[in-house]
């Protein structure tokens, strides 16, 4: 018999995507200068090779504890600060997840949003808006010698290819993660095509920096849509990432404005609407196969 798989998953990146960075906003509050902290992240990386997400997390846990900067800080702590953001996210972003699913839901079909971020998950998770719209959240995550104690290790660390095995738990077990999430070796079971949960074609991904670019490479490849992100300012990282993009890693790049009547958030409606309309096609060329084969 043949199967339309009827779930479309919007991925986003989190930090300078939806939001600015989130990561810097916890350094201000504890009078940490962000600019210090992420030229000596950046030191690590060119002189003793720390992998960049690596380097800011070591760096952030050598400032918990008694007497530093951070504190005795927690997950929980983490948690709270998260629950702090809801009024920085970028303009019309919140309203922009009930629009795509109406959008979706007046084809019948249904979109899921995920977030797959080298920023830390459990601020992400903080937050009401990702409680109340994102599926599934992958983050870097710190723990302490007990769950609720000071942080004091990395458990998981979101590098730039790690990010594509989360698409890849996405692709096949998108509708139930927990599955994956309690077998992290379960992402290399071979799963029939048509039995993956969402297909690539069914994919849009949506990042803004060089962490994103293997995401981006990937969703196209297997096709899907890929947005590139930018703020107005024009770092050396952007320019930087403008000069991968001319490679055809995505669809197109806009400023993070998430309204009806803003760029990006338009391309985000029309992609949605776009790919239900195909589905639908695909809907009835597959009952006419089922009909020719009965």
């Amino acid at each position: 018999m043949s199967t339309v798989q009827r779930t479309i998953a919007v991925i986003f990146d989190f930090d300078d995507t939806l939001i600015p960075d989130s990561t810097s906003e916890l350094l201000k509050r504890h009078h940490i200068d962000p600019d210090v902290f992420w030229g000596e992240s950046r030191r690590l990386v060119t002189t003793l090779g720390f992998d960049p997400a690596h380097a800011y997390l070591t760096l952030l846990l050598n400032e918990v504890g008694k007497g530093k900067p951070l504190g005795n800080l927690t997950n929980a702590d983490l948690t709270r600060f998260g629950r702090r953001l809801d009024d920085k996210f970028y303009p019309g972003v919140k309203r922009m997840f009930g629009d795509l699913r109406r959008v979706a839901e007046k084809s019948k079909f249904e979109v899921r949003f995920y977030i797959v971020s080298g920023g830390l998950e459990e601020i992400i998770k903080g937050s009401k808006t990702v409680q109340d719209n994102v599926s599934w959240v992958f983050g870097c995550s710190l723990v302490g010698d007990t769950i609720r104690g000071p942080l004091k290790y990395i458990r998981r660390c979101v590098t730039f290819t790690e990010k594509t095995r989360f698409l890849f738990e996405i692709n096949k077990f998108g509708r139930d993660l927990r599955r994956s999430a309690a077998n992290p070796y379960l992402v290399n079971k071979a799963v029939e095509k048509r039995q993956r949960d969402v297909p690539f074609t069914n994919m849009i991904y949506v990042g803004d920096g060089l962490t994103d670019i293997p995401c981006f490479s990937l969703v196209k490849q297997y096709g899907g849509l890929a947005f590139g992100v930018f703020d107005r300012t024009e770092t050396s990282a952007k320019r930087g990432l403008r000069e991968f993009l001319k490679t055809d890693r995505v669809t197109s790049m806009h400023l993070p404005m998430y309204g009806s009547k803003d760029e990006l958030g338009m391309m985000l409606r029309a992609a949605v609407a776009n790919r239900c309309a195909e589905l639908s096609l695909e809907k009835v060329q597959a009952e006419e196969i089922d009909y020719r084969e009965a």
